[in-house]
């Protein structure tokens, strides 16, 4: 058996996630165009906003969580009161499972752990099952 191939293409992206008892509509608007509002809203009782990094040179976890953490870091005071109080702040990073043969491997860097950890955020992941393959076949692609 062929040694099996890294898969780079299976990052998917960071996705931040915030849950909140208060209204997160002002705080992802002190983000500006740093991030990009994929739902911010309320879900029965929790507020939610889930965002993405509006810009990033490199296309990997670490890269990502690092600039989503120094947005936060900037925030104006009363703004940060709001990230602060929120129940669960999770970085997401999302990854579609490799083709059969392939793998998938990727680090944090300890300095993105270090500054999720200072703004009191997790670090999850996500593994989605091969979209590309359902793709080909003529399912429909997952979105994240």
């Amino acid at each position: 058996m062929p040694p099996s191939k890294l898969d780079k293409n299976c990052f998917v992206n960071v996705d931040l996630d915030i849950y909140s008892k208060k209204d997160l509509k002002p705080l992802v608007d002190a983000l500006g165009r740093g991030v990009i509002d994929l739902y911010v809203g309320r879900v029965k009782r929790t507020y939610e906003a889930h965002l993405e990094l509006g810009w990033h040179h490199k296309r990997n976890p670490t890269s990502i969580i690092a600039g989503l953490c120094k947005l936060i870091e900037a925030l104006p005071p009363a703004k940060r009161r709001i990230w602060n109080g929120a129940k669960l702040k999770s970085f997401d990073i999302g990854i579609e499972a490799p083709a059969r043969g392939a793998h998938y491997w990727d680090a944090v860097s300890p300095e993105a752990v270090r500054a999720a950890a200072r703004i009191g955020a997790q670090i999850a992941v996500t593994v989605y099952g091969p979209m590309k393959a359902a793709k080909r076949k003529g399912g429909a692609k997952s979105s994240r």
